[in-house]
């Protein structure tokens, strides 16, 4: 900050002295200057530059004759046209007023002479050296412009150490862009990286690999031609002549005849011209001079569509020019604003007065006005431009709109320091985990879309969402993935320790009722339940409720095997043996004695045996092919949830699993309808209200577990399907087994041969006298 602070020191005392010499007392020129709330600084090329003063020690008075440039007067116009129309606005600063001190920096010299104006504190020549730059306050919060990338390098140079923001209209050097050196640099027209880009794929589409390149002097042509050195080469193109047009060029002086006939001896049809339009201008009257015709010519932004060429006579003879050029826009209003301002002048060249000379930002002898007729013609280069520079004003005005807290309808008008940076932007940054999807054709343009759930913005693309991995998620609108929960039906959980002691209940209870059954064999209460045939039953019931146990835990091969298929064919062959034990009861007591011969066949072949082992090996072979074919294996669910990785077997849907359940089902209707015939069997014999209802609670417990897996698929499924299963087993053998225990346990009265006697020869008196 020193060094910085004594180079400051120095051009300011040159400065008090260059006023010194020359001005006593100064007045703002009222077309250089306006006076507002918050003022904008300007520097535009009002005047061409002249090499030969240039670099002179002292500033240069920039009215030379013939120096007048009406490009960058047209930049001059736009800049107050967009003031006034902020100014005149009710939306955009509303009861604030914009003002601007504008500047011609028609050399290097003036250049500073303007970057210092701007620095110096409102109303002085001085600029004060603090410790902290950021608390001070200069003439302007910003400055709109300079045009030439060395014009811009040494403002924003000068500028940067107070951010004071540099908004230029026209320099596109890659270097500027460099935050480090110039961190208040702002610009609203494209790199020059771009532009280089594009010339190489125009080579390349052509397949132009044998090419000159010329650059001009300065930052703007030597960056760009050392760019487009680089990547040409690393596209396979040849570059057989490089030269740089020099400052002092003149046209056809012995530097540009030597240029000519080296461009000639190189014999390349193709000349990439990376150059200012001013030098660049002299380069191809130096071309017309040399007669170097029937050349294709690729043309940079800065002059390709610049009447400052295009003007030039016999132009029209060099060759084909291919250039690259910003699109065009227009800044509507501009046209009729100049031609306004041209008729409120009515004036034509004129000395200017003394306040004239001695206005803070302007130094001139001769004082210029125009005609209608006469005025700069707006063309579309300058137009181009002149939107820039448009755009720049406004880019200004919108940054302090935000900060003064406008949005409200009334602006604070509070103080403002030049680096609260007003942004320049199309649209506004996106939110976390936005991605822009461009609208229209440039990519500063975008609307800010939330990734879908499951995909993430990656801050290296921020156009396009990412999705995630297989085992990760994200919620909507992340930048980031996150691992997904593997979920299963555990042991430990709260839920499976209630399933589980249900489940070990039953089987206590199945082993306890086969252990009483068996110390009670020949007894007319488990003769009358089937006999030794309860044992098939029972141990069906315990086999299925072993197949259970295959829910809780991580799903593997083994579980998933046994735990559906076990459950189907157990609970068949309970089912099978019910409905064929209330079928014997039912035909023994009211159709053996109108078929006789039918019940002796029956009873001689082993009926009811003959249908269990039947009924049985047919679940048996639909669960075999079930699982030979539709074999249910562990799986990693990722649909359902997507924050959840869910565990489970791939059984549900399956053709197998649908047979099975359904052959199942139609020995519940089968038994159903059975036990609902014998609801008027003799009173021991008559199992229709308690095997009914355990049939119907079957029918329930499904119908539930069918209807919760079609809205939920998650983790605890499982424990639904377990409680469909226990409640059927449980059921069944409620509904079966347990009034039997009770008269085994409870009413030993009933559980004798008298009792049934007198039970049969009570049914046989109600059925005769009926």
């Amino acid at each position: 900050m020193s060094l910085l602070a004594a180079h400051l020191v120095s051009l300011q005392l040159s400065l008090s002295c260059c006023w010194a010499l020359s001005c006593h007392n100064t007045e703002s020129s009222p077309d250089f200057s306006l006076p507002g709330d918050y003022l904008l600084a300007g520097l535009f090329p009002l005047h061409s530059d002249c090499p030969g003063v240039r670099r002179r020690p002292m500033v240069t008075l920039c009215d030379r004759p013939n120096s007048f440039n009406g490009h960058g007067y047209h930049l001059f116009q736009a800049m107050r046209f967009g003031i006034e129309e902020i100014n005149n606005s009710t939306t955009l600063l509303p009861n604030v007023t914009l003002g601007y001190q504008l500047y011609d920096v028609c050399s290097e010299s003036a250049n500073v002479y303007a970057t210092l104006n701007v620095l110096s504190t409102l109303g002085t020549h001085h600029i004060e050296i603090q410790a902290d730059p950021s608390h001070y306050s200069p003439a302007a919060l910003a400055v709109i412009g300079p045009d030439t990338t060395n014009h811009a390098a040494t403002a924003a140079a000068l500028l940067s150490p107070f951010l004071v923001p540099v908004i230029s209209y026209e320099a596109s050097s890659v270097m500027l862009g460099v935050k480090r050196y110039y961190p208040s640099f702002l610009r609203t027209i494209p790199s020059d990286k771009y532009q280089v880009e594009i010339m190489v794929l125009l080579l390349q589409r052509f397949g132009w690999v044998w090419i000159s390149l010329v650059g001009s002097d300065g930052d703007y042509g030597q960056l760009g031609v050392q760019a487009l050195e680089e990547q040409a080469t690393q596209q396979g193109i040849c570059i057989a002549f490089k030269d740089i047009i020099p400052f002092s060029a003149q046209p056809g002086n012995e530097r540009m005849q030597s240029m000519m006939y080296h461009l000639d001896r190189a014999r390349t049809t193709v000349v990439v011209v990376f150059s200012s339009r001013q030098l660049a201008r002299v380069f191809f009257e130096s071309v017309v001079l040399a007669k170097l015709t029937a050349k294709v010519w690729i043309a940079s932004e800065d002059w390709a569509i610049s009447r400052h060429i295009s003007s030039l006579p016999r132009i029209w003879g060099i060759g084909t020019v291919l250039g690259v050029a910003i699109q065009q826009k227009l800044v509507p209003g501009l046209k009729e604003f100049e031609e306004a301002y041209v008729r409120a002048k009515k004036a034509a060249h004129r000395p200017c007065s003394r306040d004239s000379w001695c206005s803070s930002n302007q130094l001139c002898r001769e004082c210029q006005a125009f005609t209608v007729q006469q005025m700069p013609t707006l063309g579309a280069f300058s137009m181009s431009s002149a939107y820039n520079a448009y755009r720049a004003v406004y880019a200004a005005a919108h940054g302090l709109h935000q900060l003064l807290g406008c949005a409200s309808g009334a602006c604070s008008r509070d103080r403002v320091y030049p680096w609260q940076v007003p942004e320049s932007v199309c649209s506004s940054n996106c939110l976390e985990g936005h991605q822009r999807v461009v609208v229209g054709f440039y990519h500063c343009c975008f609307e800010c879309v939330p990734c879908e759930a499951g995909t993430f913005l990656n801050k290296s693309d921020l156009h396009s969402c990412q999705p995630c991995g297989k085992e990760e998620w994200a919620p909507e609108g992340s930048e980031s993935c996150f691992l997904r929960t593997v979920v299963f039906l555990t042991w430990h959980e709260p839920i499976s320790w209630v399933l589980l002691a249900a489940n070990t209940l039953l089987l206590l209870l199945v082993a306890g009722t086969a252990g009483l059954f068996a110390w009670h064999l020949d007894t007319p209460v488990v003769r009358s339940a089937g006999g030794r045939l309860c044992f098939f039953m029972l141990g069906s019931l315990a086999g299925g409720s072993c197949g259970l146990y295959g829910f809780f835990g991580e799903p593997t091969l083994a579980t998933c095997l046994l735990r559906q298929g076990l459950f189907a064919l157990g609970f068949a062959i309970f089912l099978s043996c019910l409905t064929i034990r209330s079928f014997q009861l039912v035909f023994i007591f009211k159709f053996s004695a109108k078929v006789p011969t039918f019940y002796q066949a029956w009873v001689q072949n082993h009926g009811p045996r003959l249908f269990v082992v039947i009924s049985s090996m047919a679940q048996l072979l639909i669960c075999v092919t079930w699982l030979a074919v539709w074999t249910p294996l562990p799986t990693r669910e990722y649909q359902r949830f997507p924050q959840l990785v869910v565990l489970d077997c791939t059984e549900a849907n399956s053709p197998g699993f649908m047979v099975a359940f359904a052959y199942n089902g139609l020995l519940s209707v089968s038994a159903f309808a059975c036990s609902y015939l014998g609801k008027d069997l003799p009173e021991n014999y008559n199992e229709a209200k308690c095997v009914t209802f355990s049939l119907l609670l079957n029918f329930v417990s499904w119908i539930g577990f069918f209807t919760t897996a079609s809205v939920y698929q998650g983790k605890y499924l499982p424990a639904v399907n377990v409680l469909a299963a226990l409640s059927s087993l449980s059921s069944g053998f409620s509904g079966y087994f347990l009034p039997k225990c009770y008269v085994i346990l409870c009413r030993p009265d009933l559980n004798s041969t008298e009792h049934f006697q007198a039970s049969i020869q009570d049914y046989t008196r109600r059925c005769g006298s009926t």
